[in-house]
């Protein structure tokens, strides 16, 4: 769509931007439907180089002329941005807007940004780019970008895939105000639902890798005895092995830092398809950095070919997809790795990593790029996405009272959220020990899908001048149980000094044993679909119980609530022979609805502010659900504010509605299996007993009403 006869894509001239902002909402950064406060870096700022894409000499000149510009400038340290067209710089605090506005007044420069921190957790820094995503109440047309983007010296680019009405633009050489404030401003116009900046913020790896060493894989099969091993901690893999050992037919899409190919247990004929740089931009994802690890043993522990030596993959026959990431987690670094393994052939994308931020939502276009693997991916029945937990024994969405942590660096009252993880079309996993007690670790709550054996150590967390430091006192002394061997990079480089290594576990080697898993599941039948998948791995999991009582909080969640589901284990301890049998005894299909049920609600319910709002409706007939729809109509001052949730009688919470509706007022509509896949969750599970609906909403600023819903069942 760019093209000079395309009326809504003017000249591209992209200018400096991030002037001082004037006002509180220049602080605000739009994110997933909520609002994240920034505070501005005092002695950092970034500059991007002019581009002319049409001219590689012009290019030279800005090039140099920015290099000369530098030099006059007094900057303490340049800080390269690997990946990204932009340079981060130390200055003194004093000299920061000085030099910041030396650099903009440069015609060299192709925009000037402060450095910005969220607000109570000071260790995460975001970048701002010069993009903005607009998701407008109606299609675009010249006429409305003239009155609302162009207005505010906006450029379009292009559309987003996938999301309707919902476009790109680029901060244009007329705007006055950096992105995050101009984001705010279109948020308070009528035609627009959403606006957010784009910007760009570390990814942190999940794993803890100082552990003691155990020179077996015990997570893959024991006999219970050894030291620190209890009866059936592993995950019986050679039982699963019986029926399958993988197919190459599978492919495991591993994203992570780098993934070392010339390794022995990535070797044979189809192992390694499509691999993937994006962080050179080639198509070769070795290490490169001396910190470059990561990836190697998160793929080890999920393909590791069987070669007689060395170790072996929960699923070493199936295909290895290697896709070393940016290092960041701006939307364009997010949707590349998604689109990647999606496009290429993906049927498991493992994802051992999360945001370095404390409380991190997700963006529109991050959530859209996920679900559209999710849904569209492995020819239309859905990749299936495995997410780390972390490592921070901190709910994945929630609040706690902060202390402890070295340096204070956190503190008080805190709301953790890790937009992965709770994501609701990805598997979060977290990770239990071999005495099936939980990691001290591991991250928990509502969320939690699933866990997996890994090692045991203390909490961490990310402090900048030291790496990952150990939480005192609760911690100092050892904490029982075995560590994970896995592949290490090939030669003195790596967490070792050979091809293997017992450094390693956290959430992130639990999590590709569960992508391992799945891919044995899916060797044994291609055919499953992302709910059936789901269903089987919930079914089969292991109950496994932990009492003893978390030495932080002073609280036990290792026990199981009525619906099959503990804040620390998700639905229990992955277990490969079970699942993998289950999809063999598992039907082809549901039969054809012998009948269609429908009950509703026309009861008024009011939905108070911040609150959550139930309404149920009881189903008498007996069967099995062979078809769904749930047809759902109310009002709300706001729809950006709330989620709605089916929840069946077994507990089945699925999310029909998600905080994309913005500043629409009216509801009304129908969801089935075609619409949200999730609903596949249900089928063939008993119809008869109460239904509810979930409302909740997350803001105290809009009241609303359910004005009623019903529910049509084929059984």
């Amino acid at each position: 769509m760019n093209s000079a006869s395309d009326p809504l894509d003017p000249s591209p001239q992209a200018p400096p931007f991030g002037g001082v902002p004037r006002g509180r909402e220049g602080l605000i950064l739009q994110r997933g439907g909520e609002e994240l406060v920034l505070r501005k870096s005092s002695d950092r700022f970034t500059v991007a180089p002019q581009q002319d894409p049409d001219s590689a000499a012009a290019n030279y000149r800005h090039s140099a002329g920015l290099e000369q510009l530098l030099r006059n400038l007094p900057i303490i340290e340049r800080l390269p941005i690997p990946g990204k067209a932009f340079q981060e710089f130390q200055v003194s605090p004093t000299a920061l807007e000085e030099t910041m506005a030396q650099a903009r007044n440069s015609s060299d420069t192709r925009y000037v940004s402060h450095v910005y921190n969220l607000h109570n957790d000071p260790k995460a820094r975001v970048y701002l780019t010069d993009e903005i995503t607009v998701q407008f109440e109606q299609a675009l047309t010249p006429a409305l970008s003239q009155t609302t983007t162009a207005a505010l010296g906006l450029i379009y680019d292009k559309p987003v895939e996938g999301l309707e009405n919902t476009y790109i633009f680029r901060v244009g050489k007329t705007a006055q105000e950096n992105p995050v404030k101009l984001a705010n401003r279109l948020m308070a116009l009528p035609d627009v639902l959403l606006a957010e900046a784009n910007v760009v913020v570390p990814s942190q790896s999940s794993y803890r890798p100082k552990d003691t060493l155990y020179p077996q894989q015990w997570y893959l099969n024991h006999s219970g005895s050894g030291r620190d091993l209890s009866i059936n901690s592993h995950i019986a893999a050679e039982q699963a092995w019986d029926i399958t050992r993988g197919d190459r037919s599978v492919v495991i899409a591993v994203a992570d830092d780098a993934i070392d190919i010339s390794h022995p247990d990535f070797q044979g004929a189809g192992k390694v398809v499509a691999p993937r740089d994006l962080y050179d931009r080639d198509f070769t994802p070795l290490p490169g950095g001396e910190a470059d690890n990561h990836g190697t043993a998160v793929a080890g522990v999920a393909v590791a070919e069987e070669t007689g030596t060395g170790i072996v993959g929960v699923a070493p026959g199936c295909a290895l997809m290697p896709i070393r990431t940016t290092g960041f987690l701006d939307d364009q670094s997010v949707e590349a790795v998604f689109n990647w393994a999606s496009d290429n052939g993906a049927s498991v994308i493992c994802c051992s990593w999360g945001a370095g931020a404390v409380r991190f939502p997700l963006s529109l276009r991050q959530r859209a790029a996920i679900t559209r693997a999710a849904t569209k991916g492995r020819n239309g029945k859905g990749c299936l996405i495995t997410f780390a937990a972390g490592n921070f024994n901190r709910p994945l969405n929630s609040t706690v009272e902060e202390q402890g942590w070295p340096k204070r660096v956190l503190t008080g009252v805190t709301t953790w959220l890790n937009g992965f993880a709770v994501h609701p079309d990805v598997i979060t996993v977290g990770a239990c020990t071999s005495q099936n007690k939980k990691a001290a670790y591991s991250n928990w709550g509502n969320e939690l899908f699933i866990s997996a054996p890994s090692n045991n150590a203390p909490p961490a967390i990310w402090l900048e001048e030291t790496g990952y430091i150990e939480v005192p006192p609760k911690y100092n002394y050892r904490l029982p149980g075995a560590t994970v061997i896995t592949t290490d990079r090939t030669g003195p480089q790596g967490y070792s000094t050979d091809n293997f290594t017992d450094a390693f576990g956290g959430t992130s080697s639990a999590c590709p044993v569960v992508a391992g898993v799945i891919g044995l599941m899916l060797s044994a039948n291609p055919n499953l679909s992302t709910a059936e998948v789901k269903r089987i791995l919930k079914n089969s999991a292991d109950k496994v119980i932990d009492r003893d009582v978390d030495p932080q909080f002073k609280v036990n969640f290792g026990t199981y609530e009525a619906n099959g589901h503990s804040q620390w284990f998700g639905y229990g301890k992955v277990n490969a022979a079970k699942a993998v049998q289950q999809v063999q005894q598992s039907a082809q299909g549901p039969a054809k609805p012998q009948q269609e049920y429908k009950v509703a609600s026309n009861q008024v319910v009011a939905l108070k502010d911040a609150s959550t709002t139930l309404s149920a409706l009881r189903v008498s007939q007996g069967g099995l659900v062979k078809t769904l729809a749930i047809a759902i109509n109310l009002e709300h001052g706001y729809l950006g504010d709330l989620e709605v949730y089916l929840v069946s009688p077994n507990q089945d919470k699925i999310l029909l509605q998600n905080r994309t509706l913005g500043r629409r007022t009216q509801l009304q509509a129908t969801y089935d299996v075609q619409t949200t896949p999730l609903l596949k969750r249900i089928m063939q599970r008993p119809a008869q007993g109460l239904w509810q609906l979930e409302i909740k909403d997350y803001a105290a600023t809009h009241n609303g009403q359910l004005k009623g819903w019903q529910l049509t069942l084929g059984i």
